[in-house]
């Protein structure tokens, strides 16, 4: 099943399944966050479907919110690529390189990308897991029993403050900046590996394939849920191929205007317009 976090008219966000059939079915929750928390959400999907009154949204209709608009962690991993790692000159890790995120940061599909005080935009093409049962110290059997299914994101990184000190924080974590959606796809429906590739202007910067993976979804999970509890609605970012800009020769950034697009096959597309913005504007 497809699952989306969709913005109606008047009555703030809902979860939605599509249909494959063009449309939309609204859920009994306001985002995918919340129908995910319910242990029983895939029986409330199934039944929902079937109801004489569902809810029915047309497809062209539709106005993509971020998927996990209240994510209660977003957790990302770096360097997980081996031709990313190579392009930044690095060797193989033996641990996952991970940083955080807030929920302040992700924004929908088609929305604009805004960025304040950075002239130096990049992009990072990813494929997300999303957590559908709580996770806590689980080897990887466990792990991939608890996702919920896969959607597409893009690492929106500001180089020039990510790269003021050793920690990625600063220049990861702007707040309206990382593209999450636009849909969530369960692993029954597609399991993987897959195609990522990133776009700018239409121009393929960006291909990989996560069967390339240093620390697959899985284990990724898994590590991770060693040291702190996943659950329900949180989601990890599994890190990105070579190809970004600043591994370029001369590094290439993103301008004013630009479109982001990022496409994983079988699960979607994601296409943002990026407004770089100064620090502040004097009236």
């Amino acid at each position: 099943m497809k699952l989306a976090t969709l913005r109606t008219a008047g009555q703030g966000t809902t979860a939605a399944l599509a249909t494959g059939a063009d449309a939309y079915v609204a859920l009994p929750a306001s985002d995918v966050g919340e129908l995910l928390a319910r242990p029983d959400w895939r029986d409330v999907v199934r039944v929902a479907a079937t109801a004489p009154g569902r809810v029915m949204i047309e497809a062209r209709a539709v106005d993509f919110a971020p998927l996990l608009p209240h994510a209660g962690k977003v957790i990302c991993c770096g360097l997980n690529y081996a031709d990313h790692i190579q392009e930044m000159g690095r060797e193989l890790p033996e641990y996952p390189t991970l940083f955080a995120k807030y929920a302040d940061t992700l924004v929908g599909a088609t929305d604009t990308i805004e960025v304040r005080g950075s002239d130096r935009v990049d992009w990072e093409a990813e494929l997300a897991v999303v957590v559908g049962s709580e996770l806590s110290r689980a080897d990887e059997k466990q792990a991939a029993a608890a996702i919920a299914g896969y959607t597409v994101a893009n690492d929106v990184s500001m180089r020039d403050w990510q790269n003021r000190t050793l920690q990625w924080f600063q220049g990861k974590a702007f707040d309206g900046t990382t593209p999450v959606g636009p849909v969530m796809v369960t692993p029954d429906e597609v399991g993987g590996p897959f195609d990522v590739v990133g776009y700018v202007n239409g121009d393929v910067v960006q291909k990989g394939n996560t069967g390339t993976l240093v620390f697959g979804p899985a284990k990724l999970l898994s590590y991770i849920s060693q040291f702190t509890t996943l659950r329900p609605g949180d989601l990890v970012l599994t890190g990105t191929p070579g190809g970004v800009g600043m591994g370029m020769t001369p590094p290439r950034f993103l301008n004013d205007g630009d479109v982001l697009t990022t496409e994983i096959t079988g699960i979607g597309r994601l296409e943002n317009i990026v407004r770089i913005r100064p620090a502040s504007i004097k009236e």
